[in-house]
């Protein structure tokens, strides 16, 4: 399945943030918001989600050929199906991409991602990103405390975040 992020919204909002589609729950995709990107250095929306989530910490990367050191080797990094300890937070300043996220049914859900959108996605839940034709996608990553940049390639389901995911999703069948 693949879907963009604006119409995956719009067809499945069930609040200002969270998501719902067919098998999907919120906390198995995560929080998918828009913003304005043009103006988020100054962004009251984007402040007001950084202090209610506690995200602390930001940088900002640049995914193309002529800005990521070590280009090639990124890519196949970021597309190798992982997960992390921690919630990732990405909000695409510019360009555009895919996360691709599993299901209940451990089939992948394809999430259009271009200018504009921020996602969340949980400690736990398998994902990879790829950047589109365009080869080219900025984005600003967010964390809570301290980054932890640590990615846990599958299979990795001995980890307790993974356990704690799929004890939700259970809980949710």
């Amino acid at each position: 399945m693949s879907v963009k992020s604006s119409q995956f919204m719009f067809l499945c909002r069930s609040s200002s943030w969270s998501l719902h589609l067919g098998s999907l729950t919120s906390r198995n995709t995560g929080v998918c918001c828009s913003l304005d990107a043009d103006k988020y250095e100054n962004d009251p929306e984007l402040e007001k989600i950084r202090r209610e989530r506690n995200y602390s910490w930001m940088d900002i990367i640049t995914i193309c050929k002529d800005k990521l050191p070590n280009y090639e080797e990124k890519i196949k990094m970021f597309y190798e199906e992982h997960l992390h300890l921690d919630d990732e937070i990405r909000y695409i300043l510019d360009g555009s991409g895919y996360f691709d996220v599993r299901d209940k049914e451990d089939k992948w859900i394809r999430i259009f991602m271009e200018k504009g959108d921020m996602i969340t996605l949980p400690a736990g839940i398998y994902h990879r990103f790829t950047v589109d034709e365009k080869n080219y996608a900025k984005a600003m990553r967010l964390f809570v405390g301290e980054p932890v940049w640590t990615a846990y390639n599958r299979p990795a389901d001995h980890f307790e975040a993974r356990g704690q995911y799929m004890k939700f999703l259970a809980q949710t069948a």
